[in-house]
């Protein structure tokens, strides 16, 4: 084992492609991070397999910034510590749906309950009428890939050097951002096909790097494009950036956590 880095932050998504919210702590579980991508509005016009309407179709929609109402009901299984003392693991429950709601900031500022009509009214503004949309709701994280995405920071340095432009890391739409040991910017493509220890008891493997889209190029506080930061990724790193996971020891992961390579 080697110690790696540590975690530098923790996010997670309430709903698919609006604004993330930093976390002290989250819960990593076998289906994702715990109130992570909870909720998603779905199209008409969506493609096949893709049906959710994201900000390729609304960049504003990452403005938006959804909020639970129950914040202590959502910051973990509320069974956790029964569930943890009962060898050899039994999985915690997720709270009750109706403690799960969710109301949110629009950029203009008005509060929108997640399942209000007019919010779809006003995610819809200044967009093709074809894309009639509706609202899901899935226990599972509904990710686009793997459970769990990590990015180290270095790598949006190192992006930074290569595009000449301040790189957010919010850009990228993690769940973990490491601060890696290596100031090398992309070092975390090394460690698909291994496993980490995040903590004291998390072990996740990294089952592969993450393909990027557009969604990287836009500014998360103004939605303005820098479609020079996709050019970078997909000239310079193959179209990826960051890495995929799949969670195979459940538990509580916190900011500053170490993190350790097991093979």
């Amino acid at each position: 084992m080697s110690t790696i880095g540590t975690v530098e932050s923790l996010w997670r998504y309430p709903v698919k492609s609006m604004c993330g919210e930093e976390l002290g702590e989250l819960f990593a579980s076998y289906a994702g991070v715990y109130g992570d991508r909870l909720f998603a509005f779905e199209s008409s016009a969506g493609r096949k397999g893709f049906p959710f309407f994201t900000g390729r179709e609304q960049r504003q929609m990452i403005r938006y910034r959804p909020r639970f109402r129950n914040p202590n009901k959502a910051a973990q299984p509320v069974d956790l510590a029964d569930a943890e003392s009962l060898p050899p693991g039994v999985n915690p429950l997720s709270a009750h749906p109706i403690e799960l709601m969710i109301d949110v900031e629009t950029p203009d500022g008005k509060t929108i309950a997640i399942d209000d009509p007019a919010l779809i009214d006003h995610l819809r503004t200044n967009v093709d009428e074809k894309h009639q949309l509706t609202l899901r709701r899935s226990d599972k994280a509904m990710t686009d890939c793997r459970p769990l995405s990590i990015f180290a920071v270095q790598s949006a340095k190192k992006l930074g050097e290569e595009t000449g432009i301040t790189i957010d890391k919010r850009r990228f739409r993690a769940n973990v951002y490491l601060d890696l040991t290596s100031s090398d910017g992309f070092a975390e493509d090394a460690f698909v096909g291994r496993s980490m220890r995040i903590g004291s008891k998390v072990v996740v493997s990294i089952l592969e790097r993450d393909p990027r889209c557009m969604m990287i190029t836009l500014d998360p506080d103004t939605a303005e494009k820098s479609p020079a930061i996709l050019k970078a990724v997909a000239q310079a790193h193959s179209g990826m950036a960051g890495v995929y996971g799949a969670v195979l020891v459940e538990g509580m992961i916190r900011k500053g956590d170490p993190v350790e390579l097991l093979n």
